[in-house]
Formats: C-alpha cells, sequence, structure tokens
C-alpha cells in the first residue's frame, strides 16, 4: 500500500510540476495567435489613398482596357504595311480519252495522265488610299487616349472612396474617444453623487439621475463600436488589407486650409476634368470618322509583284528546262464608285454624332459648375461650423463649470448638472464630426476640380 501511494504522489507532483510549463506556453502560444490575427496599422489619409490605388481590381480592369487599345492602335499601324502571301499547289490529271480527232491530218492524241506543280509568291503595297489608313490609326490613338483618361477618373474615384471611409473611421474613433472622456467625468459626478447621499444632502433621484446619464452613454458607445467595425472592413477591403487589420488613425491635419474664390476651382475644374478632355478626344474621333467615311469614295492604288514558279514534271523540284519562273510587276487601281452616292446618309450620321458631342461636352461642362459649388459650398459651411463649434465648446465648458460648481453648493440639481454635462458632450462630439466633415468636403472639392489623385499622391 506505502508503495502505491508512492506512485500515487509522485505522479501527482509530476503533474504538478508540468502543468504550470505548459500552461505558461499555452498563454505564450494563444499572445502570438492573437498578435498574428489582430494586427493594429495606422495610416494616414496619403497612405490609405496610396494602399487603395495600388491594390484596387479597378485600376487592374482600366490598365487592361488601356492595353485593349493601345493593342487596337497597333492593329491599325498593321494595316498600312504591305500584304504579302505564298502558295504552293501540285495536281495531276489522268486523261483516258486521250484523241482528238478533227478531221483529215488535224487530229492529235494527249499523254494518258499529266502532272503540274504550281508555286506563287506576291505582295502589295497600296500607295493610296485615300487616307484610309491614316484615319484609322488617328481614331485608334485616340480612343486610347480616352481609355488613359478612364483610368485616371477610376483613381479619383477610388481615392474619394478611401478618403470617405477614412473620415467616417476618424469619426467614429474620435467619438468613442469622447465617449471615453465622458465615462470618467460622469464617474466621478456618480461618486459625488454618492456621498453626497450619504451624507443626506441629495436624494436617492440624483444618484440614479447620474447613472442613467452614463448607461445612455454606454450604448451609444456600443453603437460606435459595431460602426467602427463595419467601417474598418470596408476601409480594408479598400485597401486590400488582411481581414484581422485593425486600422488607426492619428489626428488629422485640421489645419485651415486656404480657400480661393469659386470661380478659380470652376475654371480649374474645366481645364482638367477628364470627362472634358474626354469630351474634346470624342468630337475628335467623330471628325476623323467623317473623314474616314469621304475617303472610302475615293479611289484607291498599289503596287504589285509576283513570282511564278510552273513546273509540268511530277518532281516538285526544279530540274533543268522543266519549269518556268515569271516574274510580274505591276500597278492596280480600283474604284468602288457607287459609294458616292450610298455613303451620303453615313457622312450625314458621322456628323449627327460629331454634333451630339459638343452638345454633350456643354451638359458635362454644367453639371461640373454645379457639383464644384456644391462642394465649395459644403466645405465653407464645415469651416464656419467648426468655428461656431468652437465657440460652443469654450461655452459649454463654462456652463458645465458653473453647474459643477452650484451642484457642490447644492443650488443646482442633478438634472441640471448632468444637462450641463451632457452639452458639453455633444458640443465635443459635433466638433469631432465637423472637423471631419470639413476635411472630407475639401477633399471632394479636390475631385470636383480634377486634382485629388495630383494632390494626394504628392502630398508627404
Amino acid at each position: 500500500m506505502t508503495t502505491r501511494s508512492n506512485k500515487i504522489i509522485n505522479l501527482y507532483l509530476l503533474k504538478k510540476m508540468l502543468f504550470k510549463p505548459l500552461c505558461g506556453a499555452a498563454a505564450i502560444i494563444l499572445l502570438l495567435n492573437t498578435s498574428v490575427k489582430a494586427q493594429d496599422k495606422t495610416l494616414t489619409l496619403n497612405e490609405a489613398i496610396t494602399l487603395g490605388l495600388q491594390n484596387s481590381k479597378t485600376l487592374k480592369l482600366s490598365q487592361s482596357r488601356i492595353d485593349r487599345a493601345v493593342s487596337e492602335y497597333n492593329q491599325a499601324k498593321d494595316r498600312a504595311l504591305p500584304t504579302g502571301s505564298a502558295s504552293f499547289m501540285y495536281s495531276r490529271a489522268q486523261i483516258p480519252a486521250n484523241r482528238l480527232d478533227l478531221g483529215p491530218e488535224q487530229s492529235f492524241s494527249l499523254p494518258k495522265s499529266a502532272n503540274a506543280n504550281l508555286g506563287i509568291v506576291s505582295a502589295e503595297e497600296v500607295l493610296y488610299g485615300g487616307g484610309r489608313y491614316r484615319y484609322a490609326k488617328q481614331t485608334t490613338d485616340l480612343l486610347v487616349q480616352v481609355a488613359r483618361l478612364d483610368a485616371d477618373k477610376d483613381k479619383d474615384q477610388i481615392a474619394i472612396n478611401v478618403a470617405n471611409a477614412y473620415y467616417n473611421l476618424y469619426k467614429v474613433l474620435q467619438s468613442k474617444k469622447v465617449v471615453e472622456q465622458n465615462l470618467k467625468a460622469i464617474d466621478q459626478q456618480i461618486h459625488q453623487s454618492q456621498r453626497f447621499f450619504e451624507q443626506g444632502l441629495v436624494t436617492r433621484n440624483d444618484v440614479l439621475r447620474f447613472q442613467l446619464q452614463r448607461s445612455n452613454v454606454e450604448l451609444n458607445g456600443i453603437d460606435l463600436e459595431s460602426n467602427r467595425k463595419v467601417i474598418n472592413y470596408d476601409l480594408i477591403v479598400l485597401l486590400g488589407l488582411p481581414e484581422s487589420t485593425q486600422i488607426n488613425i492619428d489626428q488629422v491635419d485640421e489645419a485651415e486650409r486656404p480657400i480661393a474664390p469659386l470661380s478659380t476651382y470652376i475654371d480649374s475644374a474645366l481645364m482638367t476634368r477628364q470627362e472634358v478632355r474626354q469630351q474634346d478626344l470624342r468630337t475628335k474621333v467623330a471628325e476623323t470618322n467623317i473623314k474616314n467615311i469621304q475617303a472610302e469614295r475615293l479611289p484607291t492604288i498599289a503596287a504589285t509583284t509576283g513570282l511564278y514558279y510552273v513546273n509540268a514534271s511530277a518532281n516538285p523540284f526544279p530540274n533543268s528546262g522543266k519549269y518556268i519562273t515569271p516574274i510580274t510587276f505591276g500597278v492596280s487601281a480600283g474604284w468602288n464608285f457607287g459609294t458616292l452616292w450610298t455613303n451620303k446618309n453615313r457622312v450625314a450620321e458621322a456628323r449627327i454624332e460629331r454634333e451630339e458631342t459638343i452638345i454633350n461636352k456643354g451638359v458635362i461642362t454644367d453639371n461640373i459648375r454645379t457639383e464644384v459649388n456644391q462642394n465649395y459650398q459644403s466645405y465653407v459651411t464645415a469651416l464656419n461650423k467648426i468655428k461656431l463649434l468652437q465657440t460652443a465648446i469654450a461655452q459649454a465648458t463654462e456652463n458645465n463649470r458653473l453647474q459643477a460648481s452650484r451642484y457642490a453648493n447644492a443650488t443646482a440639481t442633478a438634472t441640471e448638472r448632468a444637462d450641463a454635462e451632457t452639452l458639453l458632450y455633444q458640443a465635443q462630439t459635433n466638433l469631432e464630426l465637423a472637423r471631419a466633415d470639413a476635411g472630407l468636403a475639401y477633399y471632394n472639392l479636390l475631385k470636383a476640380t480634377g486634382k485629388l489623385t495630383a494632390t494626394t499622391t504628392t502630398t508627404k
């Protein structure tokens, strides 16, 4: 029995000795896994936009469209090159009835069989085609430029999408900071009111009033955390980051940016916006299309050359006296004069398309003016709100200080004290939201003027 008891005790001690190290190792592994799963990443707005542009699938698709347009342009250039072809044919003829009798001394016989080898090599170079190939190259070159402007427009849209998500996350994070600050302040008020209650200076209802205020702030904090998770996920998708990444934002640049007159932004937008430049290119495409259709009415002139190999023997390889090799040079001309009357309506249609591009440019210009004005007014409004809210915070802070002093001296109710705290909390939250709105309005104004990507990618 004693031996068995000793074994049990030794086994127990062994397990106890191993338990702590194993638990420590397990804890370390758990911490490592947690650190791998939750990766905090602090980004500036410019860094976020750069990541978004680097990892955007939309831009990859835009680049594919550019590559396709470049390929079509190269094909148009290839069509202006000389054409050539080569062929070789062998044939054998069996002639069962090989005698022709055409009268006295006018009959002859053909061989029972015959072989033929025929090789042809030819080349052709268009000397004059009415400018069709030149117009084709011009059209495809213009379309390449349109595709590149599409990519630039996609870049601006991606940048503003990232900026929207970034500032929305900033709003939530700043609001959460305000919530945490207010919870600390309310906890102090709860502690003070409980002390006053114990001294008989206030009622139990005063304590409950502060506790209710704290619960309401906590509920707001829960909603903010839920919004943070949603916005954080949307942002990491835009940036191409791992799903476990938690994005942190330092204080955004709050320096008031100088603002120029509205006309300056409108003029800049009309000069740099991709949509305006695209319409100018499409107008040129339509004009080139008119010239191309008119060129189809003109004749074409081409230089041709050909080499023939004719061998009447069964052996395809040349034997002296068994083959001939004519070489030809020439100039060919062709004119489909039916296009003089069949292309008339096509030219009319092409001119209508050109007029549509000009009218459409006017529509786009009006829309750009409206967009710039809206973003300009939003930015000015946001700046004015910041100034007013800064004044409101100073007033709310002073009111909160007075109510705190009055409550400490039992000359103010718990409701008045809580209301003063709530007003300060609301003013602080509104100021952070206004700052974010001002920053986002500024970037929307940059996008409206067509300078968003250029500004954000060059700013360090």
